[in-house]
């Protein structure tokens, strides 16, 4: 790594975990200076818009794969075969891969551990006695041959889950490397182990699912920022690749189906003649299809074959492959056209009985609309296959992803199973987009995989059903966690390492500080279109933070460092409070209305207990077109419950209490008695500076609303004041009434008239101004002597 870039990579990571002031001991010069030197440099390699520069380069590794399943052992061998480019300009000596396996063993993995404490309780299934040293539990990677090209042995190094193969000589610009690998590894159990892949055992009917991920040694990434990317896996940051061409074999069980990254070469040899003519009329279907049914299913599950098949994969200019097999799933599919690029996609969802009657109305169709959806807001989805997969967990992988949604035995569910399952597709599937096409580094930066892609996830669920109730996205979702203290935070800037609070700080508050860039502060059209420029510019590339940030300005013309340094940098709530309202104005006796408790009994449906500006916009746009309601098979119980189709008794008891109010002023005063001014004082509580939002209303019932930039705090970041002069008299103000952009305390963002004392208010002359010219050096009205003299 060169000096330049390890200063500017220090300095980056240094500064995201500080609040850098320019000028601490003021109440300005601080929140909107630029970001100056937290960014690194630009250069050759990344420009100072944005944009990848005209020196950029990345490296690429083409992989194929042998992988055998031994179901009854729980045992995956491999063989591999990987084909290094190296693109860069630097002589490589050494290649680093990927161990992820090694994260779940005791003696391999990376060793980043907790705290931990005494029991209060415990089972005897947890409560194991300590040895020391470990004990090796038997999982993590075996390797078994590494070897060049003509089968010569490398001499390697495995560093927990890294590993180093040492070169015989120098791998020079432009030139490339070919290597094998045969390994295997023990699979986990992963609802007993956790992780992201292994297997679950249903004892039930004796079966198992497998879903094999980050199952092979994997390049890491090289590249011009930071060199070699070798971060050990702990669980948690997930990872970054090179991207490449993957040819996949898988032997398994001959009952079993498989599905994995990318497109299958065999279908015609591995599946029997009726399911491969029913997979040719889903490729024309404009409706999920099932190619593996129920019935088909269930008797899989009672044959458990020995006889085994091989299936053949091929994935282009992918960074990963995963896969998945078992013969409990039943299996639809259906086509997708995206628009933007007319390509022709195969959505298709695979899933065990258990979660049938969830999966089999909704998972394709969920699969469908987020491709769709994400490509009108990134790039045209350019792969061929898009697939959601029930395993009872989350993870994603380019064209294939694992997620939850299972009935009750009886088949029935729960509304919040069914928002969840959706919801999640929607996530996992989203992240075809982030990260695996605009190609981040997860293990260092996990907001820019989770964060911008839980923001488009709330704009598709949005578009799914308006009245979907987004867990993260909403800015008034988000204000507990920016309530809590702050030696509980961390900037979004940190390591995913690092992270307290992983949930709200890598994916809510990232998504909520984008709809905020997007609903409050730029305006759909301007963020629409700098974001789609973001993802066009880094569309197979590798992007950083800055990246994203400079590309944001440069394609809307907004200068938004004071907001990547408040949100991002830093972790100042946003808390503004009206101090105190003054008026100037004629004497008008005002007489308060007292607030009124109402009672009433109610059991609503699910849904978000705030309606915020996003869905507002959405409902109001008569162009927009919802999935749900132009899908009659989506318009189950819930969609009738809350739309009031469906009743469910009410006992509980609810109370709110009604604002205080004042009566209306008399209708026909004279021209200029009912002029008012009015000067509001805000304080800025919580540090994080905001635009200043107000809704006016008026004693005719009558509102207006204004908007002041954040700008308005550039010369006093503590407290302003803003004056407004109207014809009628001001019943109350209103601070950010849609509650969009996160303040924490909505206690003090409302004052009334009630109370204020207008009899003793200050007076202030009107009359009207004599014409003056305004040129410079003209007269100023006053008797000149030459007038004089005269």
């Amino acid at each position: 790594m060169k000096i330049a870039n390890l200063l500017a990579t220090v300095m980056f990571v240094y500064c995201g975990a500080q609040n850098i002031q320019n000028n601490p001991g003021s109440n300005h010069g601080n929140k909107f200076e630029q970001l100056g030197i937290i960014l690194p440099t630009p250069n050759v390699y990344r420009s100072a818009s944005g944009a990848p520069g005209q020196g950029y380069w990345q490296n690429r590794a083409d992989y194929s794969i042998k992988a055998y399943l031994d179901e009854d052992k729980k045992i995956l061998k491999g063989s591999e075969t990987i084909t290094y480019y190296n693109n860069s300009p630097d002589n490589l000596d050494y290649l680093w891969l990927q161990l992820d396996e090694n994260q779940q063993s005791n003696v391999k993995n990376a060793d980043f551990g907790f705290s931990s404490y005494l029991p209060k309780e415990s089972n005897v299934e947890k409560l194991n006695v300590s040895q020391l040293p470990a004990k090796d539990n038997g999982y993590g990677v075996n390797l078994h041959k590494v070897v060049d090209a003509n089968g010569n042995k490398l001499p390697f190094v495995v560093n927990k889950t890294m590993m180093r193969i040492d070169l015989p000589k120098s791998l020079k610009k432009g030139d490339k490397y070919v290597f094998s690998i045969d390994w295997s590894y023990n699979i986990p159990n992963r609802i007993e182990k956790g992780g992201r892949g292994g297997y679950e055992h249903f004892a039930e009917d004796g079966n198992d699912l497998f879903t094999i991920t980050q199952w092979y040694p994997r390049m890491c990434v090289y590249s011009d920022f930071q060199g070699w990317q070798n971060h050990q896996f702990t669980g948690r940051g997930e990872f970054a690749l090179a991207f490449g061409d993957f040819k996949v074999e898988m032997d398994v069980p001959a009952d079993h189906l498989v599905a994995g990254t990318g497109v299958c070469k065999n279908y015609s040899e591995v599946l029997s003649a009726a399911q491969y003519s029913r997979y040719q009329q889903a490729e024309k279907s404009s409706e999920p299809l099932e190619i593996v049914t129920l019935e088909e299913a269930n008797k899989a599950e009672k044959s458990k074959s020995k006889s085994r098949k091989i299936w053949k994969f091929e994935a282009d200019e992918v960074r990963d492959f995963a896969w998945t097999s078992s013969r409990k799933y039943i299996w639809d599919a259906m086509k997708v056209v995206i628009p933007e690029n007319n390509n022709q996609v195969m959505a298709m969802s695979l899933y065990p009985k258990e979660a049938y009657g969830l999966y089999r109305k909704f998972s394709t169709k969920a699969v469908a609309h987020t491709i769709k959806t994400y490509s009108e807001f990134t790039i045209p989805y350019p792969y061929p296959v898009a697939q959601s997969i029930e395993a009872a967990n989350g993870m994603e992988y380019p064209m294939i992803c694992f997620n939850y949604g299972r009935t009750e035995k009886d088949g029935t569910y729960s509304e919040a199973i069914k928002n969840g399952m959706i919801g999640v597709i929607i996530h996992e599937v989203g992240h075809n987009f982030f990260p695996m096409i605009i190609n981040s580094d997860e293990r260092q930066w996990s907001w820019m995989d989770e964060g911008l892609n839980t923001f488009v996830q709330f704009l598709t669920e949005y578009t799914w059903d308006p009245e979907f109730p987004s867990r993260r996205g909403p800015a008034w979702a988000i204000v507990d966690y920016m309530k809590l203290p702050k030696d509980q935070l961390e900037p979004i800037m940190s390591n995913s390492e690092n992270l307290a609070q992983f949930g709200p700080n890598a994916y809510a508050k990232p998504a909520t500080g984008l709809n905020i860039l997007r609903e409050t502060i730029m305006g759909r059209e301007l963020f629409d279109s700098a974001f789609k420029t973001y993802a066009k510019r880094w569309a197979f590339r590798h992007p950083e933070p800055a990246d994203f940030f400079r590309t944001m300005e440069d394609a809307s013309g907004e200068d938004l460092d004071w907001f990547w340094r408040g949100w991002f940098f830093g972790t100042d709530p946003v808390d503004i409070s009206i101090d105190k309202v003054s008026v100037a104005t004629p004497d008008l006796a005002t007489v308060p209305r007292e607030a009124r408790t109402i009672k009433y009994k109610v059991e609503g449906p699910q849904r978000n207990n705030f309606e915020d500006i996003s869905k507002k916009r959405n409902l109001a746009d008569k162009n927009l077109k919802y999935y749900v309601d132009e899908n009659k098979d989506l318009q189950d119980f819930y969609y009738q419950y809350m739309r009031g189709q469906k009743k469910v008794d009410a006992n509980k008891e609810y109370s709110f209490e009604t604002e205080a109010s004042s009566p209306l002023t008399k209708a026909d005063q004279k021209k200029f008695e009912n002029i008012r001014a009015y000067q509001i004082d805000f304080t800025n509580k919580g540090g994080m500076v905001m635009p200043i939002i107000l809704e006016f209303t008026f004693d005719d019932g009558s509102k207006l609303y204004d908007k002041s930039s954040a700008q308005i705090w550039r010369h006093n970041e503590q407290k302003v004041s803003k004056t407004y002069v109207f014809d009628k008299k001001l019943k109350s103000v209103q601070l950010d009434p849609m509650r969009e952009t996160a303040d924490i305390d909505i206690n003090n963002n409302f004052w009334s008239n009630d109370g204020l004392d207008e009899a003793n208010a200050s007076k202030f002359k009107l009359f009207k101004q004599k014409q003056q010219n305004a040129a410079r050096g003209a007269s100023n009205g006053k008797i000149n002597p030459m007038q004089a003299g005269k």
